[in-house]
C-alpha cells in the first residue's frame, strides 16, 4: 500500500501506529556495558543505518528519568532535536480514548458488551454493517470488520487531505460507503474508524467534546505537560519539536511537521513527549487511571498481526522482550513520526520517537527499519 506515498505513509497507513509497522523478524538489539550507552548507540544507529533524520527517547526505571537524542532537529540544520520535544503520537491517541471509555463502564455510563446501536442508534449502517451487532468491546479491540477509512482516502490528494479539516461524521462516512471486512467477532483487524466510534461514543455518553475528555480525564489528572489536543484547525506543533518528514510521489521528500491532525481524531491526533508517553502508560497500568476490573478487561488480549508476539486488548498492546516478560503500550505512526515504546510488568517505561516513518529515504529497507524501531524500544526495557 505504497504505491503513492513511500515510507508507510499510504492512507491505509497513515494512522495506524502499531499496526503499520511490518510483522518483521526483530533486529536483535545490540548490547553494551550500561543502560545509557545502550540506548544512545541505538539512537545513533536509527540515524546512521536507518537514515531517520532524528530520533527522541526517554527512560524511565522508576527513580530515574533519562531523555536521549540523535541526529538533526531539520533536514539541512545543524540543531540537534530537543530533549524530550513534542512530536505527533499518532495512534497513542486510541490508548488514551479506550481509557475513558473504560471509565465510562466503570461509572456504569458504558457496557462493554452492549451495541453501539444502545448509544449511537441508526448511525452504523453499511453493505454488511450493523450497528446492532457490533460491540463496544469489538470496537476497542479492533474485532468489529468495519472497514477502515484511511484506506479508502484519495492517495492522489494527499495534500489536501493533509491540510484541510475533517468532520468526525465525514470520516465515518468514508468507511461506511465500504462493505464490511468480515462478521463482527471472527478476526482481527486494524481499523480508524473503530476509534471514531469510540470517539462519539464519549461524546454521545457526556455530552462533551472528546478532547475535553481526554484532557480533563487523563492529560490533567496525569500532569502531562507536554501533552495535548490540537485544537481546531490548528496545524502546528508548541513548544519545541524536532521537524517532521514523509515522502510523496512526483514530490520527493517533505517536510510535514504541519497538517491538520483532524483526518485523525479519536484514532490518533495527540501530540505528546516520550516521558509524557511514559508517565501515560505506567500511569495507566498501575492502576491510577481504571479500577482493578477495568483494567483487567483492557489487558484481555487477541494475537494481532503486528509485529512478532503482538497482542491486542482494548486500545493496548502487548510485546514480548528478548529478555523475558512483556511489555504493554500501542505506538503510533502519523506522516512525519513514529513512535513506539511502553512499560514492563515491573514498571520500566521507555518511548522512543523517529521523525519520519520507516523507508521514508529508503523505501526498499522499510521493514528493517520498522524492526530497528522495535528492537531500540527493547533495548531500553531490557537494559
Amino acid at each position: 500500500m505504497r504505491n503513492k506515498l513511500l515510507a508507510g505513509v499510504a492512507a491505509a497507513t497513515l494512522l495506524v501506529g502499531a499496526a503499520a509497522a511490518p510483522a518483521a523478524t526483530a533486529i536483535a538489539p545490540e548490547r553494551a556495558a550500561s543502560s545509557r550507552s545502550d540506548v544512545q548507540k541505538q539512537l545513533d544507529g536509527l540515524v546512521r543505518e536507518w537514515k531517520f533524520p532524528a530520533a527522541l527517547a526517554s527512560v524511565d526505571d522508576g527513580r530515574t528519568q533519562r531523555s536521549y537524542t540523535a541526529g538533526r532537529s531539520q533536514l539541512g540544520g545543524q540543531q540537534p532535536p530537543p530533549r524530550d520535544g513534542r512530536v505527533r503520537a499518532g495512534s497513542n491517541t486510541k490508548t488514551f480514548v479506550a481509557a475513558v471509555v473504560l471509565q465510562l463502564v466503570a461509572e456504569g455510563k458504558v457496557r462493554l458488551d452492549a451495541p453501539i446501536e444502545d448509544y449511537l442508534p441508526g448511525l452504523v449502517r453499511g453493505k454488511g454493517i450493523d450497528g446492532r451487532k457490533i460491540t463496544v468491546r469489538q470496537l476497542l479491540q479492533h474485532t468489529s470488520g468495519l472497514p477502515n477509512y484511511t484506506a479508502h482516502m484519495d492517495l492522489a490528494e494527499f495534500e489536501k487531505i493533509v491540510n484541510r479539516y475533517y468532520q468526525p461524521r465525514e470520516l465515518l462516512d468514508i468507511a461506511l460507503a465500504h462493505p464490511a471486512s468480515f462478521p463482527p467477532g471472527t478476526k482481527w483487524e486494524y481499523s480508524n474508524t473503530n476509534y471514531v466510534l469510540a470517539g462519539l461514543l464519549i461524546e454521545r455518553v457526556t455530552s462533551r467534546p472528546v478532547a475535553e475528555q481526554v484532557t480533563d480525564r487523563v492529560i490533567k489528572p496525569l500532569n502531562l505537560r507536554g501533552t495535548y489536543w490540537p485544537a481546531v484547525g490548528d496545524k502546528t506543533i508548541k513548544g519545541r519539536h524536532p521537524h517532521g518528514y514523509t515522502h510523496v510521489d512526483g514530490m520527493g521528500v517533505i517536510d510535514v511537521t504541519e497538517l491538520d491532525p483532524s483526518w485523525g481524531w479519536a484514532a490518533g491526533q495527540l501530540i505528546s513527549t516520550p516521558s509524557d508517553l511514559n508517565r501515560f502508560f505506567s500511569a495507566l497500568l498501575g492502576g491510577r487511571l481504571l479500577p482493578a476490573a477495568e483494567l483487567a478487561e483492557m489487558k484481555k488480549t487477541v494475537p494481532a498481526e503486528m509485529w512478532p508476539g503482538g497482542r491486542y486488548g482494548l486500545g493496548l498492546v502487548s510485546t514480548p522482550l528478548s529478555c523475558g516478560g512483556i511489555y504493554w503500550g500501542h505506538g503510533g505512526d502519523i506522516p512525519g513520526y513514529e513512535t513506539r515504546g511502553g512499560v514492563t510488568t515491573t514498571g520500566r517505561a521507555a518511548s522512543i520517537a523517529v521523525t519520519a516513518l520507516p523507508g521514508t529515504f529508503e523505501p526498499e529497507n522499510a521493514e528493517r527499519a520498522a524492526a530497528a524501531v522495535l528492537a531500540a524500544v527493547d533495548t531500553a526495557l531490557c537494559s
